[in-house]
């Protein structure tokens, strides 16, 4: 089980009136993760950090990305902390043209990791010259496919009645 654990900083902005990381602000935590783990940064070409950034970014980018979904379950309260928070994330489904992006968002308190966050975000990948959904490449699905592993479990709400 191989998982991307990218640290991320807690923004005293974050915060909403009741003190913890407002519900928007987490959906950018996982956006900065998913940035700089899937997408090649011009200035980060050799870096090598992220074995899956074989997206290109910026303009002339020949692929883009629609968030067809998003999913969160909120666990706890996530206050501001000095320490940046770990978002793991893995790949829940890989298809034609679309994957699932799975997180955590963990931190360490008093020596434990706890989970604040799980969450996917269904990512289609789009040719930027047409705006029509394209397939994922060879190169693509070999450097995300290490990282294919069983969705986040989510609590599912029963259908309700009238």
């Amino acid at each position: 089980m191989s998982r991307l654990n990218v640290p991320v900083a807690v923004r005293w902005a974050d915060l909403d009136a009741y003190g913890h990381v407002n519900n928007v602000a987490v959906l950018r935590l996982l956006e900065e993760a998913r940035i700089a783990a899937f997408w090649r940064h011009a200035e980060a070409r050799d870096a090598g950090l992220w074995p899956t950034a074989v997206l290109d970014a910026g303009p002339g980018a020949t692929t883009h990305t629609l968030v067809a979904r998003s999913e969160i379950e909120y666990l706890l309260p996530l206050g501001y902390r000095r320490d940046p928070v770990t978002v793991e994330m893995w790949i829940g489904h890989l298809g034609g043209a679309s994957l699932d992006v799975c997180y955590q968002v963990t931190a360490q308190v008093e020596g434990t990791r706890t989970v604040y966050v799980h969450a996917s975000t269904t990512l289609v990948l789009l040719d930027a010259t047409t705006g029509r959904p394209r397939r994922i490449d060879e190169v693509e699905r070999a450097a995300w496919e290490p990282y294919l592993e069983e969705p986040v479990p989510m609590r599912r709400r029963s259908p309700r009645r009238s």
